[in-house]
């Protein structure tokens, strides 16, 4: 069974700092291309990071220069740094892993539980 994991949500002031992680069991981590999405209330989920197989990353504009994904292959786990936080970065942050089919693999895509991320002062 895939599972994946979240961790290091939480309560932040405003201009402060948080870690996200996500770590996968179940498959194999290296073939699946990792993104972190969030959610506010009243809110469409939204893509905030994303990375590739080959390490390349893209970012909501609004997370350019302030958030930074990066992924371990080893410890199966893809991280979320966030610098800098604003109020409106305020939402559930969920951890979605996604492979397409090739010659090889079939196609998956699942999501984490999603973990809580509160700026305020």
């Amino acid at each position: 069974q895939v599972q994946l994991v979240e961790s290091g949500g939480g309560l932040v002031q405003p201009g402060g700092s948080l870690r996200l992680s996500c770590a996968l069991s179940g498959s194999i981590f290296s073939t699946y291309t990792m993104g972190w999405y969030r959610q506010a209330p009243g809110m469409q989920r939204e893509l905030v990071a994303h990375i590739d197989l080959s390490g390349n990353r893209n970012y909501v504009d609004s997370a350019k220069g302030r958030f930074a994904i990066s992924r371990d292959n080893d410890k199966k786990t893809v991280y979320l740094q966030m610098n800098s936080l604003k109020p409106e970065d305020t939402a559930v942050y969920y951890c979605n892993a996604n492979r397409p089919r090739t010659a090889i693999w079939t196609s998956a895509d699942y999501w984490g539980q999603g973990t809580q991320v509160t700026v305020s002062s």
